[in-house]
């Protein structure tokens, strides 16, 4: 188990992270928010009740003051729709496969990269059915949604988000093995593994 302060820690991190990319969704520097949430649920399990909340609500925060500070009103933007509310359980898959992670992982090792190599895809699989299935189907965006139209809108668009989501989850895993080796990040036996 990780300390109360280094969860903290964590979460802070997180919340920093997720503010200074979300910002700028198609800037230079990549939007980590799915990453965020995967690397949250490794980390955070026993503080999900109000961890993911708070995230969750930090992430509409940032839509909301890029939105009105561009001088739209969020309710009517183009992003803003019924489908909007699909982020939640798009989400919740991201913060569902860091936690199964963090409980299988067996600790730093093959195992645990093996378990990554497979669990990390399949969230972002998850996550974006929800994220861009709610747009798509919910969403006025689309005169006329079709299944063919959906599925090429989502094989057009997963492959971007499973990349940026593995390059900062690799970026975390990276870190997480150089602070449990280094000995800052304690070590719970079988249950430090890189996220």
């Amino acid at each position: 188990m990780k300390t109360v302060p280094q969860r903290a820690v964590i979460l802070t991190l997180l919340a920093v992270v997720l503010a200074a990319t979300r910002v700028h969704h198609f800037a230079p520097v990549p939007d980590a928010t799915w990453a965020v949430f995967f690397v949250g649920g490794f980390y955070l399990s026993q503080w999900t009740r109000w961890a993911f909340p708070a995230l969750m609500a930090l992430a509409v925060l940032v839509d909301y003051v890029v939105i009105t500070g561009q001088g739209l009103n969020f309710w009517t933007h183009y992003c803003v729709s019924p489908g909007y509310w699909a982020l939640v359980p798009a989400y919740f898959s991201m913060w569902a496969g860091g936690w199964w992670l963090q409980r299988h992982h067996g600790g730093l090792g093959w195992k645990a990269l093996g378990l990554l190599a497979v669990v990390l895809p399949a969230s972002v699989v998850t996550c974006h059915l929800f994220a861009q299935g709610g747009f798509y189907w919910l969403a006025n965006a689309v005169a006329e949604p079709t299944l063919a139209g959906w599925w090429k809108n989502y094989t057009d668009w997963l492959g971007p988000y499973l990349r940026v989501a593995t390059m900062y989850v690799a970026i975390a895993a990276m870190v997480h093995v150089v602070l449990v080796q280094a000995g800052l990040l304690r070590r719970d036996g079988a249950r430090t593994a890189a996220p």
